[in-house]
């Protein structure tokens, strides 16, 4: 990974768009928890393997991925019924926030730079969450898979996102913690920073050169660092 003291700095950015889950919230683990529990009360063995095919996917591909782990037999949307449930009550008394998040979001918010998220989460999930993060109010726009014809690794949010702040997408920071959401924002022609969460660059996005950074506090200190 790369280290602090390798990073210059990030170029100059007019807008910033952030992944939501394992990018700005702390909730991927918890949802990690979730779906090893609800896997084995259906009767089936989650793998590391398999959830980490899942991270950052979009509602779609899980249920092909899940198909494809377990057969047609899979109980797809009790799965993902149970899932939702034990995710809004474990989250009932607020959502975690990443470290850093609060402090760049503020930042960004202070030098009046614009800030929206894209996720592959759809809207009334997004929304609940970064408003009970206390975050939703920071942002000019979130593009959720209800926004979209295409989802991660698809351009398509992340343009969409440029598109809303009407800034050119060379010209926006993408902040990323799956494989799935760097190739999007790659693919959108943006300035991708990976912050893993729960899985780390592999070999294709190493030859991407996109950069990669320990947490939202070190991204701060690239993009505003003195020039």
């Amino acid at each position: 990974m790369t280290s602090q003291s390798d990073i210059l700095r990030l170029a100059p950015f007019q807008a910033a768009i952030f992944d939501m889950d394992g990018t700005l919230l702390d909730t991927e683990a918890v949802f990690k928890t979730i779906v090893f529990e609800v896997c084995t009360d259906l009767g089936f063995e989650m793998t590391d393997v398999v959830h980490s095919s899942m991270v950052g996917s979009s509602h779609e591909r899980t249920n092909q991925l899940l198909l494809e782990a377990y057969g047609v037999s899979f109980p797809y949307s009790l799965f993902d019924e149970r899932c939702r449930v034990s995710m809004r009550e474990r989250t009932h008394a607020g959502v975690p926030v990443k470290q850093g998040a609060r402090e760049f979001l503020a930042e960004l918010v202070e030098r009046k730079i614009p800030i929206a998220v894209a996720t592959s989460s759809r809207t009334p999930h997004a929304h609940t969450h970064l408003g009970a993060a206390g975050l939703l109010d920071l942002f000019q726009t979130v593009v959720t898979r209800d926004d979209v014809v295409n989802p991660k690794p698809h351009p398509e949010p992340y343009l969409t996102a440029a598109r809303r702040l009407g800034i050119d997408p060379a010209q926006c920071l993408a902040l990323e913690d799956s494989h799935a959401g760097v190739r999007a924002a790659h693919a959108a022609g943006m300035q991708t920073v990976m912050v893993p969460d729960l899985v780390h660059p592999n070999d294709e996005l190493r030859a991407l050169g996109i950069a990669v950074m320990e947490s939202l506090d070190q991204v701060r200190l690239a993009a505003f660092a003195p020039r």
